[in-house]
């Protein structure tokens, strides 16, 4: 039991539990220093991360793969919670339970690493059930607000649903192809229908982490009902380690066993369509934002549908998947600092009264829809040109008009705050808020001239290792 292969998640693990015995000791007024144990201890996890960053081997029985995309994975994920822990001490300042909200993130997170190497069956169970469990207390976080009950019973429905028929798929890929080990899965599972169905349900419990069609449904309430730290943290860390955990699940699975490539590429045109026609008609900015959380699952797992068949599928996903976390972010930042103005009415005139936070928001909000020359452009146009290298030039039609598509529903937020008269001023957070919101917008504007020596280390090197 090679223990230093594990040591970010243990890194993670430890600071969680050191968290919850300073919250104990810490009078309420200054558990805001829990998040600088946070974000203190997942540096520490990411300088572990960065250091196994060239292992290319199974570990752990072979039950976790240590490989380019699983350190790509826990880097993206211990920055993005550490974004979502920053926004925590002017949020939850007066919150009862604010320094538990630290270790509660960290859990999650854990959960979403676990995913992200998973090797084995069992890994993955374990991986998406620490992350829901987490999640579903992170949803339902304001005890006291009936909308917050409301998103945290949802998404506890829904997921409670998703992650039994996952596991009920693995115990079917179990008794057909006799074993979980992702080795034993590229060559054992047989053209069986209980097998198909193990499969298609392992898919669905993928779906669910990843916010897809059929398992969707959450993503809106979290995103408008959570605290908006959780909010960011929900719609964009889970989802970090499900594409990574779905893309190793879809290379074992072979095509003539289950057309796994044609199901992910269907669910990702359904998924990016509903996502965005929905958004379109969203009053509540919070909401429109989980919507385009939805579609955003669609885009990624366009890169899922070709991965083999387009050398560059696995490092667009990474790459887009970056973007969008910190365009999302960013945009929540924004929300976070205007104390959860959600209204898009609420939005009118706002470039005259706070013009610095509108012109962050309208940046974030453009990368998602990936205007030239903004990340976001970059990111969906590794995607298109993955996809249609791997052979599937329709999807990436389709995304395209969907792109055009998602520019309505955020124009709808940015002409409003651009153009309309103030109807009064707008309460912040102040310079906490606002040092995070710059902290955001200075990573987005900084991944296009940094584009090329992010990309080419990703598209040399990305390598989805399955056999040692």
């Amino acid at each position: 039991m090679p223990i230093a292969d594990l040591a970010p998640e243990i890194a993670v693990l430890l600071t969680a539990v050191a968290i919850l015995l300073v919250a104990m000791v810490l009078p309420q007024r200054l558990h805001g220093w829990c998040a600088v144990v946070a974000i203190a201890g997942l540096a520490v996890a990411a300088v572990f991360a960065a250091a196994q960053f060239d292992a290319m081997r199974l570990t752990f029985s072979g039950t976790f793969a240590l490989d380019r995309a699983t350190a790509w994975g826990r880097l993206l994920i211990v920055g993005f919670t550490a974004f979502a822990a920053a926004l925590g001490p002017s949020w939850l300042a007066t919150d009862r339970r604010h320094g538990e909200f630290y270790a509660v993130l960290l859990f999650s997170a854990l959960g979403a690493m676990a995913m992200a190497g998973a090797s084995d069956l069992m890994q993955l169970v374990m991986g998406v059930l620490l992350a829901s469990v987490s999640g579903y207390i992170l949803a339902a976080y304001h005890r006291d607000w009936p909308i917050s009950l409301e998103a945290g019973m949802k998404y506890f429905l829904i997921g409670a649903l998703s992650n039994a028929l996952l596991v009920i798929g693995v115990v079917f890929l179990v008794g057909t192809a006799v074993g979980t080990d992702y080795r034993i899965l590229s060559t054992g599972i047989p053209s069986q229908p209980l097998a198909g169905a193990g499969v298609a349900l392992v898919l669905l419990g993928l779906f669910f982490k990843l916010g897809a069609v059929p398992a969707h449904t959450w993503m809106p309430d979290v995103a408008e009902g959570a605290p908006v730290p959780s909010a960011a943290f929900l719609t964009v860390v889970p989802k970090v380690g499900a594409v990574i955990a779905l893309l190793r699940f879809v290379s074992v699975v072979p095509e003539e066993v289950f057309p796994v490539r044609t199901l992910v590429a269907i669910t990702a045109a359904v998924t990016m369509t509903v996502g965005n026609l929905t958004a379109l008609w969203q009053t509540d900015v919070r909401r429109l934002l989980g919507w385009s959380s939805v579609s955003q699952s669609g885009y990624a797992l366009m890169a899922v549908a070709v991965a083999g068949q387009a050398g560059d599928a696995e490092a667009a996903l990474i790459a887009f998947v970056a973007v969008y976390g910190v365009a999302t972010m960013t945009a929540f930042a924004v929300v976070a600092h205007l104390r959860g103005r959600t209204e898009i009415a609420h939005y009118a005139g706002l470039l005259r009264v706070q013009p610095f936070a509108t012109a962050v928001l309208a940046l974030a909000l453009l990368s998602l829809v990936g205007i030239p020359p903004l990340a976001g452009f970059l990111g969906k146009f590794a995607l298109f040109t993955a996809t249609i290298g791997g052979g599937l030039a329709w999807l990436a039609i389709i995304a395209v008009a969907n792109t055009v598509i998602s520019l309505f529903y955020y124009l709808r937020v940015i002409a409003p705050a651009v153009l309309a008269r103030p109807e009064g001023d707008v309460a912040t957070f102040g310079k906490g808020s606002l040092a995070v919101v710059a902290f955001s917008v200075l990573a987005l504007l900084a991944i296009t001239p940094f584009w090329d020596p992010l990309w080419n280390p990703l598209w040399s090197g990305l390598v989805i290792r399955l056999l040692p």
